[in-house]
């Protein structure tokens, strides 16, 4: 019997190849991007990996200092008075090739022989090119090839603002991670322009060593683990990574109102001769096996297609997504898929669970139908009636507990929690809601003619067909103007913070890779007639006891305070207090990520010792989802001997033109602008803007591949609608209804269907967005979003819906017209 009925199944799916189709397409794509999304972040999380531990080695600690470096006398006497042998210095940079960007790292090459790393086991004629030839590197295999030099070639970087032309000795080993940049200390130190300063001594460390160590170190220098420092750099992108992944799963939530759709279609299609195997003996357990086992196949075949389209998709999105790491985080170089088996065999439990899942109900339905109701073709249909008081129950209670896990504090995964189980309460509400729209449109659509009544009446009598397609475009399409809002939201917040945060004119600043600007830069700009007044920072990277903070050094200028906007109110007297270096300013995102509030200390690991100063105030800044501190630059300077400065803000005289003023200090600074950059108020906006739009373009393709699943999930639900009703419109065009008005009967129950999910996509879509920007952007990132609706959203979601719909009915459209009315009722 087992054997019987899986050939049923089979000749079924080889009858109905379009239906068979569009389910495995709708599993696939799902498929595709969880698998896609999971492969570019594992990819991406890999090269940083493997760039970490490449660089450490076997280093169980690390000795780190402030912005200023650590002397490399004190390597010195690490070595020869305190005994430590295993220790290795490291100077650490990024120079600029093209438009792209290398690591470039230095390294003692004797002394790192220990530690198991790139360049520890260099052949000895490598190490004695390194050391005696002057500006030559080695360079990763990988990167290599992509850029065409051979060994004894020549590349051409930026270093320090400096152009520089290295020769590459040979390349590194092939287990190298990409974009890696090896030289010998002196020469990392002469190109970066750290004469004298280690970035950081990695160590070799037996236990009980390190505590000993710690006591020893003087003011200003910090024993860390290796391991500890890695996971800081992971934790940067992590909230990054799990709203990509968030992203992907609703394409997966959106394909399975498609797999319910058609298996639901293929029990319907089938009830006759369901009703009959089951007449003839076949078991309710037999029958729900059989189907289980349609959708297990249909899964498999989803799941395989799902698998190659992921990896076409996952090239693509890691570039993206390491392109987003390089914007906003650090300097990261991947282009290797990491297809870890994990990841995969994750894509395809994923896939076969959701197929398996959708199937459940329709495969338990047609399990439990007596034989003689399986012959009658309303009974789904009245079933479906009766159940609608369940459906908006537990929609209700969906919706219900979903708000209650966001507003709980529950963290960054209750958040999403709560947002998927909104959106599932939302979409069994969708039924119900349906039903009661045509109470109300029934007695409007009498007015309005044939093909209006017969259109809105062919919705409410195939409900069992037209709410789940509704349902899965309405969820995606409530998904772009979620989005949508809070990406135009969060573009308008950053450009008005951007807008009153830039007070100056023109900014100076070094190029990427160095350490602060040439000595006497300020005092030249400062002396031309066009300027009225400058103000300088200094950015740095200072310990603190909640960890390694970037910190803004301030020299401000009178206009700078009204570069400062509070989230709540600072103490008294802010101004004054700050400039006298008496206390601290904090972003939000750090305040928020270490539950800070205006008044309390933070204690700084300084070159003169701890000092714990009051935080003065809490202030907007959308730069770091890190957070940022800010000191004024004169006690800084005192606290880390550090007097450089890493931009200058000038503020010109009333009238002074900005292209005037950009000339004129170009002239004046001459030789002295090699390296350097001069930035409008403008141009920088105009810059930010550019990277915020990059770093959501992965977000915009999840939205279209979403879509993408709804389009699949109507044209399947309206292909299933052609089929079921084949008799009823044999009769209409027996009737009198020419094929025209079949098409335009076709395109305006598809339109409706469009029209009723952008009408439901509305709400939902503006509560994904309240969630989106109140709880899951505050909980990853810790900023505040000012809400703005983009003009004209509500009106592109109506046409986004009903235009995908359209879209979607033609194909069925042109079928259904083609039937010849005869043919159609003979096969009835």
């Amino acid at each position: 019997m087992g054997r019987l009925l899986l050939l049923t199944t089979l000749r079924h799916l080889r009858r109905q190849p379009w239906q068979s189709g569009l389910t495995i397409l709708g599993i696939a794509l799902g498929v595709a991007v969880v698998l896609a999304v999971d492969l570019a972040n594992q990819s991406a999380r890999r090269a940083f990996l493997l760039t970490a531990e490449s660089l450490s080695g076997r280093a169980s600690h690390q000795i780190s200092a402030g912005p200023a470096g650590i002397d490399e006398a004190f390597y010195r006497r690490l070595r020869l008075e305190l005994g430590l042998r295993r220790a290795a210095p490291v100077v650490e940079g990024v120079v600029t090739h093209g438009t792209g960007r290398l690591r470039l790292v230095g390294i003692d090459p004797i002394a790192s022989s220990a530690f198991r790393r790139p360049g520890g086991g260099l052949a000895p004629d490598s190490v004695r090119r390194l050391l005696t030839e002057p500006a030559t590197a080695l360079l990763s295999a990988a990167t290599a090839v992509r850029l065409g030099i051979g060994r004894d070639g020549r590349l051409p970087v930026r270093a320090a603002g400096r152009p520089v032309t290295l020769r590459i000795l040979d390349h590194l080993p092939e287990d190298a991670p990409e974009g890696l940049l090896l030289a010998d200390i002196a020469t990392a130190q002469e190109l970066l322009g750290r004469n004298g300063r280690l970035d950081r001594i990695d160590l070799i460390l037996e236990p009980g060593q390190a505590d000993t160590l710690a006591r020893q170190l003087p003011p200003g220098l910090r024993l860390e683990t290796s391991a500890s420092r890695t996971r800081v750099l992971e934790e940067m992108v992590a909230a990054f990574q799990t709203n990509l992944t968030a992203m992907s799963l609703l394409a997966i939530l959106v394909g399975a109102f498609l797999i319910y759709n058609t298996m639901t279609f293929s029990v319907l299609r089938r009830r006759r001769l369901l009703g009959t195997l089951r007449a003839l003996g076949v078991t309710r357990r037999e029958l729900f096996r059989l189907l289980l086992t349609e959708a297990l196949l249909l899964g498999v075949v989803g799941a395989l297609l799902g698998t190659g389209l992921g990896i076409l998709v996952a090239r693509s999105l890691l570039a993206l997504v390491t392109r987003t790491i390089n914007d906003l985080y650090f300097v990261l170089t991947a282009t290797r898929l990491a297809l870890e088996p994990a990841l995969l065999a994750k894509g395809w439990a994923i896939g076969l669970g959701v197929t398996l899942l959708s199937a459940l109900i329709p495969a338990l339905e047609a399990a439990r139908t007596r034989p003689a109701e399986a012959l009658r073709r309303s009974r789904l249909e009245s079933r479906l009636r009766r159940g609608l008081p369940w459906l908006a129950g537990a929609g209700a209670a969906g919706l219900l507990l979903g708000w209650l896990l966001a507003g709980t504090d529950s963290g960054l995964a209750g958040g999403l929690a709560g947002l998927f189980l909104l959106i599932l309460g939302y979409a069994l509400l969708l039924p119900p809601a349906l039903a009661g729209l045509d109470r109300v449109t029934a007695p409007l659509a009498g007015r309005g003619g044939l093909l209006p009544r017969l259109a809105l009446r062919g919705i409410a009598a195939n409900l069992s067909r037209t709410a789940p397609a509704i349902a899965a475009l309405s969820v995606a399409v409530a998904a772009t103007l979620g989005v949508g809002i809070m990406i135009g939201s969060f573009r308008a917040t950053v450009a008005d913070w951007l807008g009153y945060t830039l007070r100056g004119d023109l900014y100076i600043r070094q190029a990427a890779g160095a350490d602060a600007l040439p000595p006497g830069v300020r005092e030249l700009v400062e002396s031309l007639p066009q300027v009225a007044e400058t103000s300088a920072g200094r950015h740095a990277h200072i310990h603190t006891d909640r960890g390694t903070v970037e910190l803004l050094a301030l020299e401000p200028a009178t206009r700078s305070s009204r570069g400062f906007r509070f989230a709540a109110p600072p103490l008294p007297r802010l101004w004054p207090r700050y400039t006298r270096g008496e206390l601290l300013l904090v972003s939000e995102p750090f305040a928020y990520r270490h539950r800070l509030r205006t008044g309390d200390r933070l204690r700084l690991q300084t070159d003169e010792g701890e000092l714990s100063l009051p935080i003065g105030g809490i202030f907007y800044d959308y730069g770091s989802d890190r957070g940022l501190v800010s000191l004024v630059r004169s006690r800084y300077a005192r606290l880390w001997h550090d007097p450089g400065i890493s931009t200058i803000g000038i503020y010109l005289r009333p009238g002074v033109e900005t292209a005037a003023a950009e000339a004129a200090l170009t002239r004046l600074l001459g030789n002295r602008m090699d390296g350097l950059e001069i930035r409008s108020n403008r141009e920088i906006r105009e810059r930010s803007l550019a990277v915020f739009d990059r770093t959501f373009a992965i977000t915009r393709v999840l939205r279209l591949l979403a879509i993408g699943v709804a389009f699949v999930g109507v044209l399947s639900a309206l292909m299933a609608l052609q089929l079921e009703r084949g008799r009823e419109l044999a009769l209409l065009r027996a009737t009198g209804l020419t094929r025209g008005q079949l098409v335009r009967l076709v395109l305006l129950q598809t339109g409706l269907m469009g029209l009723y999910a952008g009408l439901f996509a509305l709400p939902l879509g503006w509560l994904m967005s309240d969630l989106l920007i109140e709880v899951i952007n505050r909980r990853a990132f810790g900023w505040t979003i000012f809400v703005r609706l983009p003009a004209g959203a509500l009106g592109e979601t109506l046409l986004l819906a009903v235009g995908a719909a359209l879209l979607a009915g033609l194909y069925p459209a042109w079928r259904m017209a083609r039937v010849r009315p005869a043919r159609a009722l003979r096969e009835e």
